[in-house]
């Protein structure tokens, strides 16, 4: 299983999306592909006596046919399955850490638009060791659009990982990376008394941020010579300004902090899997 794509699957109809975007991407990488389940986490309801024996012959069940159709899909990638006694969050994030990413299925768009998760998802999502893509219900084809969305706010090491997964995803489907980066005005608070008597101006911030953005990229290009990249500098507030980029975009990239306390997601992740119209990866930090 090291450097799979690991799918996790729960048996309901959000795992179709999931499952043929990991076997995309697994195809597209030349990665193999493991299909897990874990059957005590199914959401049935069954009578005690039934339970396990009717659960592990539906977790078979789903898993032969998510892997049937990811044969189907891409019949060249090599497919395993594995059905698991552990409660699915243990099980995922243990398999995280010889992953190289994994897909979950989210349940589609409620009232407020936004990606419907559930603390399966959440709990995975703020500890796995790899990046994790989550696929929405509707989703119905994979990099169908034609840019890959990627925050850039850290300079440094703190984003490598965030970039590297973004500039990856995108070489390996033959598409471009949109690299955006959001500023916002400084206010009076922010200057000290030596600063000069007049504060730079937006134009003055914006070409600042451009030229911080250049910077950050500049390795990453030399890295990825065939990726094209658009440079995307905006004035606001991170998380509307992603969100306002990804009509395009087949993925959108946001990294997230490890080891974050008392919430697991910050909130321009949150934002990003509860609004985004596309399939989202969280990237750890590292």
């Amino acid at each position: 299983m090291g450097g799979s794509v690991v799918v996790g699957l729960d048996g309901a109809g959000n795992s179709v999306p999931a499952v043929r975007w990991g076997a995309e991407e697994a195809a597209a990488r030349g990665l193999p592909l493991h299909l897990l389940h874990s059957w005590v986490s199914q959401p049935l309801n069954l009578p005690i006596a039934q339970e396990a024996a009717t659960k592990k012959r539906y977790g078979a069940e789903v898993l032969e046919s998510a892997e049937a159709m990811a044969l189907e899909l891409h019949p060249g990638i090599s497919v395993t399955a594995e059905q698991v006694s552990e409660q699915a969050i243990d099980a995922l994030v243990d398999r995280s850490g010889q992953a190289t990413l994994m897909v979950l299925g989210s349940r589609g768009h409620g009232a407020i638009t936004g990606f419907l998760l559930g603390s399966v998802s959440l709990h995975v999502l703020g500890r796995a060791q790899c990046p994790v893509v989550t696929v929405r219900e509707e989703e119905a084809t994979t990099y169908g659009r034609p840019e890959v969305v990627v925050g850039v706010q850290e300079a440094g090491t703190q984003g490598e990982a965030v970039l590297d997964f973004a500039f990856s995803a995108a070489e390996a489907h033959h598409t471009s990376v949109r690299a955006v980066r959001a500023w916002e005005p400084a206010t009076v608070t922010d200057f000290v008394p030596t600063a000069p008597a007049h504060p730079p101006d937006d134009e003055e911030l914006a070409a600042g941020e451009e030229k911080k953005l250049a910077g950050i990229l500049a390795p990453w290009r030399a890295k990825f010579p065939d990726v094209d990249v658009i440079a995307h500098v905006q004035r606001g507030r991170i998380a509307p300004v992603l969100l306002g980029t990804c009509s395009q975009a087949s993925l959108l990239v946001v990294g997230r902090r490890m080891h974050r306390t008392p919430m697991l997601l910050g909130p321009v992740v949150f934002a990003a899997l509860h609004h985004s119209f596309c399939p989202v990866a969280v990237v750890p930090r590292t």
